[in-house]
């Protein structure tokens, strides 16, 4: 390419010096025409003009061979090493014949050239490496993220904020996707009002609470540029708020109830005079009601030890099909008060478990109280006691009322009632089946529930056995 630009440059002149001799000719031929001259003067100024037009050719090339040596041929190798650095090929040092022929500022221009190359060729690689990492970090991240330009076009977009926003193809700027969201989110507010607009929002989509926070970035003239939007999913946080609100208010309205009544007693005994028989009813009365609440009291104080890891588990081998015949006699009063037939099937040579007796026991009283509350008189509760692959359970199937599918998501929530009217008729606090299912997350059990109404409802209950606890 510059050999070409040599002999073009070469004929250029070339063209100019014809020219400038034609034009001296015409004008010398002219000259004589108009004076007389002699013709050893003629010939003098012809031969100064081939001299001048020679000397001026012979000046020119070597002026260009001088280019071409001190500028042209370095500029020309520092191409050739950049393509080849481009084509990723390594650059040769130079040869001694060649080093020899250089002069020793070329040389040391070629190689600072070359180092240069070199040089940029790493920082290339570093750069493109950090964009690989930070692409891949955003790629995996749970939050979404979203870059807008000053226009609202998305600079760039993880997948996790297309899943959190929901976003579609037809959305591909600011307004489309937030329009709907919220309509108090503005872009020129966040770039040009940063100071004076919050950069923080929650926003409901559909069955997900989201936190968007917005900040804007600035270029290398530290002028705005655009957006950054972060995605985070608080929906847990939020379930769990709401819980916790739940939780105040239903403990505060179980502790006021039986608070009331007592009171209320209370002061209408102390106010008037009433017979032996009157004043018995209304200490039985006060009486209930306190051991309700003390029960209360006791199975939040229970429920608060599991949440704090305060309480001490006392694991020991035992026979589980024993443990809930012993339960089934403790409740034997009330299983013939309301006339109903408990039977119990025991499968033979269930291995015996490791676990809190104490604790499972409890769980097995809850469960089997449940059934025998909400079963009518005269109904039907079986037992079955087993072993299946290394795990013993408890099967509980009664024919009573049963739990409507939509509650049975959330039977294990504290102070979570079916129907809370009746429930706190029969004395319930709530707590039991939360307590039930602590227990057995304790000791690596698993509690089943399935209902259909006016049906009946099947427990079932799987604690690992020692076999599975030493493997």
């Amino acid at each position: 390419m510059f050999r070409s630009v040599q002999i073009k440059i070469i004929l250029i002149i070339m063209v100019l010096a014809i020219i400038m001799l034609l034009g001296y000719g015409i004008f010398s031929i002219k000259a004589i025409q108009q004076a007389s001259i002699s013709r050893d003067l003629i010939k003098q100024n012809i031969v100064i003009l081939i001299i001048t037009t020679i000397s001026f050719i012979i000046i020119s090339v070597i002026i260009i061979w001088f280019t071409s040596k001190m500028i042209t041929r370095p500029i020309y190798k520092l191409i050739k090493s950049a393509e080849k650095i481009t084509e990723g090929e390594e650059l040769k040092a130079p040869t001694q014949f060649e080093n020899t022929k250089r002069n020793t500022e070329i040389d040391e221009l070629i190689n600072a050239f070359e180092t240069m190359t070199k040089g940029l060729k790493e920082n290339l690689n570093e750069v493109t490496r950090q964009k690989k990492q930070i692409e891949t970090i955003l790629q995996h991240m749970t939050d979404g993220i979203i870059a807008f330009n000053l226009e609202g076009e998305i600079i760039h977009i993880n997948p996790a904020a297309i899943k959190l926003l929901k976003i579609t193809e037809n959305r591909k700027n600011f307004n489309d996707i937030f329009k709907d969201i919220d309509t108090d989110i503005n872009l020129e507010k966040i770039i040009y009002l940063e100071n004076w607009t919050t950069s923080e929002k929650k926003i409901n989509i559909q069955d997900k609470y989201l936190k968007v926070f917005f900040a804007s970035f600035k270029n290398e003239l530290d002028r705005p540029a655009g957006v950054i939007v972060l995605i985070q999913d608080i929906t847990e946080h939020v379930k769990l708020d709401n819980m916790r609100k739940e939780f105040i208010a239903d403990v505060s309205h179980e502790l006021k109830t039986p608070l009331t009544s007592i009171l209320g007693y209370a002061e209408t005994l102390s106010n008037s005079a009433y017979d032996p028989e009157m004043q018995e009813k209304f200490l039985k009365v006060i009486t209930s009601e306190s051991v309700r609440m003390t029960k209360l009291v006791n199975d939040l104080l229970t429920l608060s030890k599991y949440d704090n890891e305060e309480t001490k588990w006392e694991k020991v081998e035992f026979s589980l099909g024993d443990l809930v015949k012993s339960c089934q006699e403790n409740l034997q009063i009330e299983i013939d008060r309301k006339k109903q037939k408990v039977e119990c099937f025991v499968t033979a040579n269930v291995p015996t478990i490791y676990a809190d007796k104490d604790g499972i026991e409890r769980v097995v009283l809850n469960i089997l109280t449940n059934s025998i509350k909400y079963t009518e008189e005269g109904g039907t509760i079986k037992i079955y006691v087993g072993f299946v692959y290394n795990d013993a359970y408890i099967k509980i199937i009664d024919n009573g009322i049963g739990i409507p599918e939509k509650d049975l998501e959330r039977i294990f929530e504290r102070f979570y009632r079916v129907d809370k009217a009746r429930t706190r008729k029969m004395g319930g606090t709530g707590l039991g089946l939360s307590i039930a299912k602590e227990i057995l997350d304790k000791n690596s059990g698993r509690i089943d529930i399935k209902s259909e109404v006016g049906k009946g409802t099947e427990v079932v209950i799987t604690i690992p056995t020692i076999l599975k606890t030493e493997t």
